[in-house]
């Protein structure tokens, strides 16, 4: 057994390349239906947002697990494989770090951001839904969500917490100035434009309109700010006035054309206009940029202002650093062990079956036995089976991450006669002999 996790993220590819494997969740669901048709992985997430789309995986011994999940990939895409020198891959221990520091927001374009907990949940609980995950993944990411947590709450990260919509506003003031004369039209009506709105607000602009396909979603959200809701054949029409446009939506497609900015300019009569464009894929086409009077920036761009937010945090990374390595410690080591739970279980569960068989038989043979002579008789027998196995499951565990331990889980499954080998006990074995080493 293979744990493995391949993928791409804000850091090793742009935003270019991360559109071409930015899966919606209806895709998501598609992809891990497929999952059975690729025999050699086992159990499967695949985690998607605006900065990453990893996919974590447990994968056949004896196969190139790399390539099999690359082939997974190409699989959801529906399309030829491009961009693999962006790609990331990471095994056993690595890729177990990889997923605390991301459930920890330590590998996020705005490092303390609380999104991407959540996400990874979703992540997970969408691949347990859709029956891809089993003992190895399951445990994997419930000590992931587990470790985000504590890190949120053991550490100040999150104090005074940025995400890209809080960068996004910092990106207007900086260009902008004072934001109290701005009016603002943003497009989308989702997570992110709610946050981002609630910055804008925070800041004092003077007006928000919020365009969305589903103008009822507008309007909830405009309400929530005391703003206005545009239809969203109309948005246009309203930029006129706008002195910012915030667009994220979950478009397939360019939603703001460079045709469409070119003759919307002339309507604005000389009052440049500021585009940021934090959605991925994006949603303002790249040609925006040369129009004058317009300033386009899109979610690369705004690594410059998180940054410059991101000052303060770093003596609370290094410790939330620390926290991941002690749960990386601790799941390795529960890894190693888990590799004698089916053993052990079967060993424990058989004797307890004799115990109490020949128990009831030697009861059966006296009838008018008082019950405190029973619980002597019942204790006693629990104690014997328990004083018998001691020694066994002491040396056992003694051996766990060695390489004696193999030969001493097939005696005692030869001894006693356990005939089902534990596919779990592969797994854990793996996964601690390669971290011990």
């Amino acid at each position: 057994m293979q744990l493995v996790v391949l993928g791409l993220n804000h850091k090793t590819a742009p935003v270019e390349v991360r559109e071409w494997f930015a899966f919606s969740e209806d895709q998501i669901k598609q992809g891990l239906k497929h999952r059975h048709e690729h025999e050699d992985i086992q159990e499967c997430v695949i985690l998607s947002t605006c900065n990453r789309s990893e996919v974590y995986a447990v994968v056949d011994d004896g196969c190139d697990a790399c390539q099999v999940v690359k082939d997974f990939l190409r699989r959801i895409t529906r399309k030829a494989l491009c961009g693999e020198e962006y790609l990331f891959y990471y095994t056993g221990p690595e890729c177990i770090r990889h997923l605390f520091r991301v459930s920890s927001s330590l590998d996020s374009l705005v490092v303390g951001e609380g999104q991407i907990l959540s996400q990874v949940k979703k992540a997970y609980l969408i691949a347990r839904d859709n029956a891809s995950t089993s003992t190895v993944l399951n445990t994997l990411f419930h000590r992931a969500i587990a470790t985000g947590k504590k890190v949120r709450s053991k550490t100040r990260i999150a104090y005074s917490a940025v995400s890209i919509s809080y960068a996004a506003v910092e990106l207007a003031k900086k260009v902008l100035g004072d934001l109290s004369r701005a009016d603002v039209l943003i497009l989308g009506a989702g997570e992110m434009s709610e946050l981002t709105a609630r910055h804008l607000v925070d800041n004092g602009v003077k007006a928000v309109f919020v365009s969305n396909r589903n103008y009822e979603r507008a309007v909830q959200l405009a309400d929530k700010f005391h703003g206005t809701a545009v239809p969203f054949e109309n948005f246009m029409d309203c930029a006129v006035n706008a002195d910012i446009i915030i667009t994220s939506t979950g478009a397939p497609h360019y939603i703001v054309r460079a045709w469409d900015v070119a003759h919307l300019m002339p309507r604005r009569q000389g009052r440049p206009v500021l585009f940021i464009d934090i959605a991925v894929p994006r949603d303002v086409e790249p040609e925006v940029e040369a129009i004058a009077g317009v300033s386009l920036y899109n979610i690369d761009a705004l690594e410059a202002v998180v940054e410059a937010n991101l000052q303060g945090r770093a003596q609370e990374a290094r410790a939330a650093e620390a926290i991941v390595e002690e749960e990386l410690a601790e799941l390795v080591e529960k890894f190693r062990y888990l590799v004698f739970r089916p053993t052990l279980a079967g060993l424990t569960d058989k004797a307890e079956q004799m115990r109490q068989r020949e128990l009831k038989r030697a009861l059966a043979k006296l009838p008018g036995l008082p019950p405190e002579e029973r619980k002597v008789m019942e204790n006693m027998s629990r104690m014997l089976i328990r004083k018998l196995l001691r020694d066994p499951i002491v040396t056992i565990t003694a051996v766990a991450g060695t390489g004696k331990e193999h030969y001493y889980l097939e005696a005692v499954r030869a001894l006693f006669k356990l005939e089902e080998a534990g596919e779990v006990e592969d797994r854990g074995r793996k996964i601690g002999n390669r971290h011990a080493r």
